[in-house]
């Protein structure tokens, strides 16, 4: 009888081939998530209860009765090619679509009119020109001002925001000398960019406003075509990511908080672990070691944790500012939009959605508010959950819930009628004081790039040097790289996961 066959002895994982990736954003999860999939032991360490960074929903018990909030509204556009990778990787794709062709309602809160930002299938920047023309919020002379300045934009060419030409100067002046009035600043350039860059013309960087532009609407037909999430933004950042972080192999350690890097003679490093905001860590803290270290942190945590040397100036990170958003939540006892979403002008309101759905609202007697919705994806009979995302808010973002309560429950009944009479059910809101980075003219200059000059150590987030403001698809585009460097570093293949935008990512939605 021949003897079994004896295991092979298991061989320890090499310290060097380990990576902790700190910070459970969207950031950190990309780099995670690359990271397994190159064969890297993986550990992710996220100091709150959840995954998803500031893009993440939380459970309210009202006197509208129970809800599913996100924070904030998010949208991305059929450009963001590298979020749009990141809801597939998850699965999500087909919980948070992208319209079939840019359409945006844009009321005008003074004469009470309702015009549409559309596109066409011609190729660009054509495919913009009849919706401009028809443009109801510009006189004829501004629109066709604004066509110009939206060529000269284009003639920019590949814009890298960083440039100090263009970095050192602000959007508004460069719109004053191409002939943008006043009116054509607030109704056109400034609906579309606070939105994207969460500031105001003349406190924007010229570099990152042409990149905006240029490549939401002036590259491909498709670019600037609106996606947002269906379902509470939890369901895909939290749940979903968390599914993906465990199939890939990815230890997730939440409700901890890591206080230090020390290097460790053999090259790699000692990470100290703490407990979180909220209670133990689930890891019981202590430390952890690894060869690779991914800060996917904000600027300041990062500068903190940095070791001495990794970056020649690292108190440019404190330079990098940060700009407020405000969320406003009003829950209806009835349906007063009748659109899925609304851009408004000569209001403080700047964007509303519907959110009754995707909340879990449901009417009085047990049934879902959201009932009997409509072909446009909002509400049908019963209560209405609106969401008014209101970025570059300095001015309101400290003010008291009662303040802002009579302010914008009065703004809402001037812009629809049908809430002049609906009873409000429930109001709340909700703040992000240090939202994202502040785009202001030289903050290109600031942003680091994902390599520091200490081996092993790696930066990801949206305010680190991607190209891109700070947006969902800037967040996974530095995790992509810390990724890819990481990796490159340690002798391991790596492809891109997702393509540019030339490589027919639009061809859907011509």
């Amino acid at each position: 009888m021949t003897a079994p066959e004896a295991a092979p002895p298991t061989v320890p994982e090499p310290v060097g081939s380990r990576a902790v990736v700190v910070g459970g954003g969207l950031a950190g999860i990309t780099a995670a998530l690359r990271l397994a999939e190159a064969g890297i032991g993986t550990t992710l360490v996220e100091a709150r209860p959840r995954l998803g960074g500031l893009a993440f929903s939380f459970r309210r018990t009202g006197a509208a009765g129970e809800l599913t909030v996100d924070n904030g509204h998010h949208v991305h556009l059929r450009c963001c090619t590298a979020y749009r990778w990141f809801l597939e990787r998850i699965g999500a794709s087909a919980l948070a679509p992208v319209q079939r062709r840019l359409d945006i309602p844009v009321l005008d809160a003074a004469r009470g009119r309702v015009g549409r930002l559309r596109r066409t299938a011609l190729p660009a920047p054509l495919h913009l020109a009849a919706g401009l023309a028809r443009y109801p919020h510009l006189s004829p002379a501004e629109r066709l001002r604004a066509g110009r300045a939206a060529l000269a934009l284009k003639r920019l060419g590949t814009v890298d925001p960083a440039d100090p030409a263009l970095d050192g100067t602000d959007f508004a002046s460069w719109l004053h000398r191409h002939g943008q009035s006043p009116r054509a600043i607030r109704a056109l350039w400034d609906l579309v960019g606070v939105a994207t860059l969460n500031a105001r013309a003349p406190q924007v960087s010229l570099g990152l406003a042409a990149m905006v532009f240029r490549t939401g609407l002036l590259t491909e037909p498709g670019a600037a075509d609106l996606g947002w999430s269906r379902v509470p933004l939890g369901r895909l950042h939290d749940t979903l990511a968390g599914e993906a972080l465990e199939r890939a192999g990815v230890r997730v350690v939440r409700r901890a908080r890591v206080r230090e890097l020390t290097p460790e003679p053999d090259g790699t490093w000692r990470i100290t672990v703490g407990a979180g905001g909220s209670g133990d860590a689930d890891g019981g803290g202590g430390t952890l070691t690894a060869g690779t270290v991914v800060l996917a942190v904000p600027q300041r945590d990062a500068h903190r944790l940095l070791p001495p040397g990794a970056l020649p100036e690292p108190d440019r990170l404190l330079r990098i500012g940060t700009a407020p958003i405000l969320n406003v939540h009003v829950v209806y006892d009835r349906r007063v939009l009748h659109r899925p979403f609304l851009a408004a002008l000569g209001t403080p309101v700047q964007w509303i959605f519907d959110r009754t759905e995707a909340s879990g609202l449901r009417a009085p007697g047990g049934t879902d508010g959201g009932t009997g919705g409509t072909a446009d994806g909002s509400a049908g009979a019963g209560p209405q959950y609106l969401a008014l995302s209101q970025s570059a808010a300095g001015d309101e973002i400290d003010l008291p819930v009662a303040v802002l309560r009579e302010r914008y429950l009065a703004e809402l009944a001037r812009l629809l009628p049908a809430a002049r009479t609906a009873r409000v059910r429930d109001f709340f809101v909700t703040r992000e004081r240090t939202a994202t980075f502040a785009p202001a003219p030289g903050v290109g200059r600031l942003r680091p790039a994902a390599r520091t000059d200490t081996p092993g150590v790696w930066l990801a987030g949206s305010w680190t040097a991607t190209g891109w403001p700070a947006t969902m698809e800037g967040a996974v585009r530095s995790g992509l790289t810390a990724a890819r460097e990481a990796l490159a570093a340690l002798g391991r293949p790596y492809e891109d996961p997702y393509g540019g935008p030339h490589d027919g990512v639009f061809s859907e939605a011509a």
